[in-house]
Parts: C-alpha cells; structure tokens; sequence
C-alpha cells in the first residue's frame, strides 16, 4: 500500500484558497498542544513523586518498635530503613521524571522556532498570491471592458456617414480604443505572467512546507511515543526497586525467630526463678500461726468457770446472812 503524504492531499481548487494548508497547520498545532499537555503530566506526576518521597522520608524517621528487642527488633529497624531507601528512589524517580519533562520543552520549543520560519514565508507567499491574483483580475476586467470599447469604436467606423468630419473623429476614437485595448491586454498579459510566476513559487513552497510539516509530525510522534515509554520504564524499574528493599526486609523476617525474641527477654528482664512464701495465718489470742490454707475458728477461746460452791460445814445465822453492803458477793473472783 503506498504511503499518504501531505504534499498529495491538501490543495485547493480555487488558487487563493488555504484550506488545505489551514487544516495541517491546525493538525501542527493539536501536536504541540499534545506536547504540553505530556509536559504538564510529568510535571505533575514528578510533584506527586517528590510529595510522596518527602512524606515516606518523614514516616521513616518516625518511632516504630522502639522498645523491641533481639531479632524482630532487627527487623523492625530493617523495615524503617528500607522505607528510607524507597523514599529516597522516589524522589531520584522524581528528578528524572523532571528531566524528561524538560526534554519534551525543549523538543517544542525547537519545533516552533523551525515551523516559524516556515510559516513565516508561506505566509507571504499567500499574500503575494492574493495580492497578484486580485491585480490580475482587475487587469482582466479593464482589459475586458477596452476591447469591448475597441470594439464599439469599431462598429462606429463602419457605419456609413457623409460628415467627414464625424468620420475623423469616430476614427480618432477607434484609434485610442485600439491603443487602450493593446495597453489594456500588455498589463493583462504581463500580470498573468507574474501571477504565474507566483504560483510556481508557491506550488514550490506549499510542497517543501508539507514535507517540512510532515516530517516534525512524525518526529513529534515517535518522541512522545519514546518519552511515554520511557515515563513507563521508570515506573516499572521503581517497583522493581521498590521490591528489591522489600525484599531485603523479607529476609530479615525470615530470620525473626519467636523463641529466641522469649527467651531473650527472659533472660535480659528476669527477676527471680521462685514464687512468694504464702502467707500465714496469725491468731491475734493465741500468738499461734496456722497456714492460710485452714485458718481455724476465729471465736475466742471458751471461759473456764469454777465448779458449785461446797456446802457449809457450821451453821451460819441466817438474819446475819443478808449483808447490809449491798457491794458485796459471796462469788470470789
């Protein structure tokens, strides 16, 4: 299948029209829109980078296990490290998302400075080409209305009169209608031959320009398909990056050992391999102690009491027997 190209497809019946050259250099400019646009979004997308880095970096200093110990100690201060070291390739990532970024600026501004110039010439060459046809035109009309003079000067001749002196001047006039018309068809003629001139230069031109415009088109799209490319390779080479600090954060879990982390705080914090004695029971009367285990009555101990008094062995007066002190008792204590 052959190869469509703009120098083919974008000419205009009419010879002052530009549609043709219109609708490319609104194709050209669509493309450096494009170019813009790509460039913002790696601007952008470097800002989320370097924000993300920066904000990673601050949580990595933060505490994280700080009173743990042995082996998942280790591990944890592994992983606070590492999360230091994929921050620090996000904001490399960052930086080199910048650089493309400038790259893809510097590409467009390039493309303008070359396009300028180009546009620059097409651009008179259009107004040359106006300019030459609308005089061309003019000159045909003037032209158009001498020979028709020329012609009605003509016929005036012809006609038959017997003033001789009408006769010369109807003469006279044909004459100067003959010579307007001869100067009338030399501007004509050579204003045609200028116009095609014009032409030429400008068919000659129009052609270089497509070309030109043709080739920063497909430059332009093979750039932004590689830098795209490229945007997406730092990507995937930062996850491979991030995975390999993981990676090394994986091995270190591995080697965390649940035992060891026990054992090791048993014997760093240990403070004794024997309970508490229980504690006794103490009976506030007796002084004895008993385990707390059967503590005994807590009632006090039973009062001992004398037996019945003995009979008297002598007869006692009973009117002396009710004593006049009434503090007194027989009961002795």
């Amino acid at each position: 299948m052959k190869n469509l190209h703009f120098k083919d497809f974008f000419w205009n019946s009419d010879l002052t029209c530009t549609g043709g050259y219109d609708i490319i250099i609104q194709y050209l400019n669509e493309g450096k829109r494009t170019c813009k646009e790509v460039e913002d979004f790696m601007k952008a997308r470097a800002s989320i980078e370097e924000k993300y880095a920066k904000d990673l970096l601050s949580l990595s200093k933060k505490v994280c296990g700080h009173n743990e110990m042995n082996t998942l100690k280790r591990s944890l201060d592994m992983f606070k490290l590492q999360t230091e070291h994929v921050s620090l390739s996000h904001l490399q990532l960052a930086q080199s998302m910048r650089e493309e970024a400038r790259k893809v600026e510097e590409f467009r501004e390039k493309q303008k400075e070359v396009r300028k110039k180009t546009e620059q010439q097409m651009d008179g060459l259009h107004k040359q080409k106006s300019s030459q046809f609308k005089k061309t035109m003019d000159s045909k009309k003037t032209y158009d209305q001498k020979c028709r003079d020329k012609e009605e000067a003509d016929q005036n001749v012809n006609r038959n009169t017997n003033n001789p002196k009408q006769m010369e001047k109807l003469y006279s006039k044909a004459q100067q209608a003959k010579q307007n018309a001869e100067e009338a068809d030399r501007l004509y003629h050579q204003n045609v031959t200028t116009l095609g001139k014009v032409r030429d230069d400008w068919l000659n031109e129009h052609v270089k320009a497509c070309e030109m415009f043709e080739k920063q088109s497909m430059d332009r799209i093979n750039f932004l398909r590689n830098t795209v490319w490229t945007h997406l390779n730092q990507l995937s080479q930062q996850c491979v990056t991030s995975d390999e600090l993981y990676e090394e954060v994986r091995k270190s879990l591995e080697q965390c050992d649940i035992q060891k982390d026990i054992e090791h705080f048993v014997n760093l914090r240990r403070t004794g391999d024997k309970p508490a004695a229980p504690v006794l029971y103490e009976n506030f009367y007796s002084g004895q102690s008993f385990p707390t285990g059967a503590p005994p009555s807590r009632l006090p101990p039973p009062i001992i009491r004398r037996g019945l008094l003995p009979e008297p062995t002598h007869n006692i007066d009973t009117d002396n027997s009710m004593m006049q002190d009434g503090g007194y008792s027989v009961i002795q204590y």
